[in-house]
């Protein structure tokens, strides 16, 4: 039987209050874990894990990794206690390997905030087999959306690849003033989701240097890099599609793509 293939996502996750704040993208959220068709297992690919090289983990039962501080104590009591997913790990370290990309299986390795903040959202019962690859800390846009193409043919076999970063992205500015959403930031906002639905691929790779903007909204790129692995992913197949856009927070961009949505 032929099984549907299912789109890449880039999901967008906030300061880790986002599974309690009373914003948008948490309804956006729940609502793309009901319509979409029910995953057999999730590849997350957060911000928030950047490794030498690409770096999967084989855990059996991840751990909800609680990576920041100073928050209120009721965020260091949240679990997401979804089942690991080794085979899928195996497999995603086979394809890497067979596209000429070396990947490094770790044992134990958990769900860091980037993965199960927008996981907890979309199936919020955990019954989701789970599994996490890194990012490589020194790899640009070009090498990342090659990394998603080599990902792609799981979405033949009922796997979700979630690659969660955010749209914009400037902790400074959000610190300085979390109330205001500047006009750069809804600038690089509007290139990006053109660009995204547009299936503008060098555009991507190189927002450094077409973006407006752009080193303001990614000071630093690992909130953008999950974006390029995503739009790789969803492969030649289908077309891009806004699945929710918005600002949270002041100056962050909640904007969730979907690539290799069906014609």
């Amino acid at each position: 039987m032929t099984v549907p293939a299912l789109p890449s996502l880039f999901v967008s996750h906030g300061p880790p209050t986002m599974v309690l704040d009373d914003i948008p993208l948490r309804g956006a959220l729940a609502r793309i874990g009901r319509e979409l068709p029910r995953p057999r297992a999730i590849l997350c690919v957060s911000a928030h894990w950047l490794a030498e090289v690409p770096t999967v983990s084989l855990a059996e039962r991840p751990e909800t990794i609680h990576d920041f501080y100073g928050f209120a104590p009721a965020l260091y009591d949240l679990a997401y206690p979804a089942p690991g997913a080794p085979d899928l790990a195996r497999r995603t370290a086979e394809l890497l390997k067979e596209a000429g990309i070396h990947c490094e299986p770790v044992p134990d390795r958990g769900l860091d905030h980037g993965a199960w903040e927008p996981l907890m959202l979309m199936y919020p019962e955990a019954d989701v087999p789970v599994t996490q690859l890194s990012l490589q800390a020194d790899a640009d846009p070009a090498a990342q959306m090659n990394l998603g193409r080599a990902l792609a043919p799981l979405r033949a076999e009922g796997v979700l690849i979630v690659a969660s970063g955010t749209a914009v992205h400037n902790l400074d500015q959000w610190r300085a003033d979390p109330e205001a959403t500047p006009e750069w930031a809804l600038a690089f906002d509007d290139w990006l989701a053109a660009a995204v639905t547009g299936g503008d691929t060098q555009a991507i790779v190189n927002y450094r240097a077409e973006a407006p903007h752009a080193a303001l909204a990614h000071p630093s790129e690992e909130h953008y890099l999950p974006l390029p692995v995503a739009m790789g992913a969803g492969g030649a197949d289908g077309r891009s599609a806004v699945l929710h856009r918005g600002f949270s927070y002041g100056s962050l961009s909640m904007a969730v793509y979907a690539f290799g949505v069906a014609e």
